[in-house]
């Protein structure tokens, strides 16, 4: 039963990867359509592959300072994946697809950013510097037993540190760094309410491979996970529908799906930690937060982030894994050591939550800008589409 569950659970991760495809191409313009589908679908060959060469043993293999695995084991050569990968209970093969495919969705999530601004190039150089420098180290903090973030006692049960604020501040550094200055004119973006919406159901449905497959097996923390993961999708699409006809008197369909991925990346780092009260006020807060930066704030800030990675992924990931310090509760998961502040267990899970977000975003943005201009630089300040992709 397990194995079936956790084979399933991959399978819904893989659709994720082009659910997100489908639903950034609903919000860009037909011209830059192409390019969102190529680089999403190119992640599989170049995440994917650069994972079994040296993702899974840099990420859960060995311990170096708790920040990187080892690079032992090229190819998975002297790996035994049949055999059981230390706690989980699984074969190691099983667990090295399931965080695969995640390696494969978070560049997927960011390259958005940068639809029509770099060429592929650029892209497969960044994915895979990116990957060895901030994917993979990042992955050995939080979620390796030896990492020292996990040593801290930071809890991330599906991503929202190592996937969701990976992502967005990725997303929002490349935004600045190699887009003009954003200047709002009033105007309103076309795009195609379909694909928005269809992404959005095959994410919504992915996502609960996502969540409750983070549990690594069908038990109660799983089936928790489920639920949580749809009231907080459903408290924030109805939070945004809210939002919207207060701030600018109309409710969209681009709204409500919008609203709805918020609220499962606010809840994915406490998934498996929360109740469903818990989970409910997550996708509320979740949603006014990531309205107010893509609306209000982005502006101010002239962040030519024209899909809202940072504004959905960053901000609702940064909430939700600050959250998990105010609602998470050892009834729900015996993983929790201590309650969070609304449980009365005090301010010390949400002092190391906080500080599990406040690191996640320093050291994703200095490694970020310090791959950007370096590409920069071997591009000598061309990273211009070359060519286009036709259908």
């Amino acid at each position: 039963m397990t194995l079936d569950f956790m084979v399933l659970a991959i399978m819904l991760v893989w659709i994720m990867v082009p659910g997100i495809a489908v639903f950034y191409s609903g919000f860009v313009p037909e011209k830059d359509v192409n390019r969102i589908l190529f680089n999403s679908f190119l992640m599989f060959g170049i995440a994917g592959l650069l994972w079994v060469a040296i993702g899974f043993s840099a990420s859960f293999e060995g311990n170096f300072l708790g920040i990187i695995g080892n690079f032992k084991h090229l190819f998975l050569s002297g790996i035994d994946l049949s055999s059981t990968f230390g706690t989980t209970g699984l074969p190691t093969s099983v667990y090295l697809l399931f965080q695969m495919m995640f390696a494969i969705l978070t560049p997927a999530l960011f390259l958005g950013a940068v639809a029509s601004r770099a060429r592929i190039k650029f892209i497969v150089l960044f994915v895979i510097c990116w990957s060895l420098l901030i994917y993979y180290p990042l992955a050995h903090i939080v979620w390796s037993p030896s990492g020292f973030l996990a040593q801290l006692g930071v809890l991330d049960f599906a991503g929202g540190t190592v996937i969701h604020i990976d992502a967005g501040i990725t997303a929002m550094i490349l935004a600045i760094m190699l887009r003009e200055p954003y200047k709002y004119n009033n105007e309103h973006a076309k795009g195609n309410t379909m694909w928005i919406l269809m992404g959005t159901v095959l994410l919504w449905i992915g996502w609960y491979g996502f969540n409750a497959g983070s549990a690594l097996q069908l038990n109660n923390q799983a089936l928790n996970a489920f639920f949580t993961t749809t009231i907080a999708a459903c408290s924030a699409l109805i939070m945004w529908i809210i939002l919207e006809d207060k701030y600018k008197s109309h409710v969209t369909v681009n709204g409500i799906c919008t609203g709805s991925i918020c609220g499962l990346v606010g809840v994915t780092p406490g998934t498996g930690y929360v109740t469903i009260w818990g989970a409910f006020i997550i996708g509320i807060i979740s949603a006014i937060g990531s309205f107010y930066f893509m609306n209000y704030l982005k502006y101010k800030l002239h962040l030519n982030d024209y899909l809202d990675i940072f504004g959905c992924h960053g901000v609702s990931g940064i909430i939700g894994s600050i959250a998990v310090g105010l609602f998470a509760t050892r009834s729900v998961n015996h993983n929790v050591i201590t309650n969070g502040l609304f449980y009365g267990g005090g301010i010390k899970l949400l002092s190391i939550q906080i500080l599990g977000a406040v690191f996640t975003i320093i050291f994703v943005s200095i490694m970020a800008i310090i791959i950007i201009v370096t590409l920069k630089k071997l591009f000598k300040n061309n990273i211009g589409i070359k060519r286009t992709i036709n259908n």
